[in-house]
């Protein structure tokens, strides 16, 4: 097995971050990275963001040119898994090659939900996950329209934003009564819907799209759950994603909501690991179970199999933290501030510049800041040790954070 190489399925931000780390930690053995897209490794985040608005060349968003795979001497194979051998330690793949692997680690990320819709198939009804969905957005740009967005989360509202400052119309259909409503505090959300509306996006709240008109194969409009017509010449679809466990399950790895995996982020197969969006890890820091979609988790969980790989096994502990951009505005998140039970504002959201400090029992578990990286970098640095700050001291301004670190 000493020639087998660590074999990584999906090259997305965990997959290409693993062949990264195991080289930084001195790693000399085989690596090899299987790529199931037409693109070098490439960062997904710009795509909703700085890359659809028209910046820069797909050569921008990847993580590394050519050179550098051949330089750290990583095997990128494109390729797509379909079989695990557990057995035999061996991948079979889609153009029939049998890969054999020393250690396999499982970063095969999640993919879109698709909206279950009469006409949901229409080429003007898109998605905005891959390289290759962002740039049909970007083309669809130029000619201006009128657009439905089916749902208002994070990637909802980034394309949103977009679309709109580039002159389309924009309706947005949600069936939650706020905008990311299972992400945020309600004072966020109405901070955000505010900003939308001001922009001109019309907002829709409480239905669901139930069809999408057409003329042929040309989408005109989206019917919704209440009887209204939204006219649209495009589609936008962004209502979650599904963990791929596919390849996991069957080969016999337990799965639930993503890939069962301890805090080591091992699956019950001594040799198989699985990090980032795909795997449901025991997280040591909130005693539960928990599967998170952020570039933060795909990186970190990464960084720490290829230290267990290396000699350095230590538990994954990682502080979730998130980012979205939504036209002039930066919302940043630290902590996971599910079951809070008290919201303290520091900061002014009439000026645009204000944070939720998000209790639980008197603690501290979450901050969400918007265009005030201060509070964000704080709220990472404090949760980071399992700190907290007394509620009158986060509202008060004139209170130095800096003070709760000392």
């Amino acid at each position: 097995m000493a020639d087998q190489p660590i074999l990584i399925i999906g090259a997305g931000h965990a997959g290409f971050q693993l062949a990264v780390s195991l080289r930084q930690a001195g790693y000399a053995g085989p690596v090899s990275l299987i790529n199931d897209e037409p693109h070098l490794p490439y960062q997904r985040p710009p795509l909703s963001k700085a890359y659809l608005k028209g910046g820069g060349s797909p050569d921008s968003v990847m993580f590394r040119p050519e050179k550098f795979y051949l330089d750290q001497h990583v095997d990128l194979i494109a390729d797509r898994g379909v079989a695990i051998d557990r057995s035999a330690r061996e991948l079979v793949c889609a153009s029939g090659a049998s890969r054999a692997y020393k250690h396999l680690v499982l970063a095969t990320g999640a993919r879109n939900r698709l909206l279950d819709i009469p006409n949901a198939g229409l080429e003007d009804v898109l998605y905005l996950r891959t390289l290759d969905e962002s740039e049909a957005l970007r083309q669809r740009f130029g000619s201006g329209g009128r657009v439905v967005v089916v749902g208002a989360g994070f990637i909802g509202l980034e394309f949103a934003a977009t679309a709109r400052a580039k002159g389309l119309e924009v309706d947005v259909v949600e069936l939650a009564p706020r905008v990311m409503a299972r992400a945020v505090t309600p004072e966020i959300s109405e901070f955000f819907q505010r900003r939308h509306s001001e922009a001109g996006t019309r907002l829709h709240f409480g239905v669901q799209a139930t069809s999408i008109t057409s003329e042929e194969s040309r989408v005109t409009g989206v019917t919704l759950s209440d009887g209204r017509q939204l006219t649209a010449d495009l589609v936008v679809v962004g209502v979650g994603v599904f963990p791929n466990v596919e390849l996991a399950a069957e080969a016999g790895l337990p799965v639930a909501s993503g890939i069962i995996v301890d805090e080591h982020l091992l699956t019950a197969d001594p040799d198989i690991s699985a990090i980032g969006d795909c795997a449901l890890f025991a997280s040591v820091r909130f005693g539960a179970p928990l599967r998170l979609e952020s570039v933060q988790n795909a990186t970190d969980q990464a960084r720490c199999v290829a230290a267990r790989l290396t000699g350095d096994t230590k538990s994954y502990d990682g502080l979730p933290w998130f980012w979205s951009d939504q036209g002039p505005d930066k919302l940043q998140i630290a902590g996971l501030t599910t079951g809070y039970d008290q919201v303290v504002v520091r900061g002014d959201a009439g000026q645009g510049s204000f944070s939720a400090f998000c209790y639980k029992a008197g603690r501290l578990i979450g901050v969400e800041s918007v265009n005030r990286g201060s509070d964000h970098v704080f709220g990472r640095r404090i949760l980071a040790v399992s700190g907290s700050i007394p509620p009158d001291q986060a509202a008060d301004t004139t209170f130095d954070l800096k003070q709760a670190l000392a």
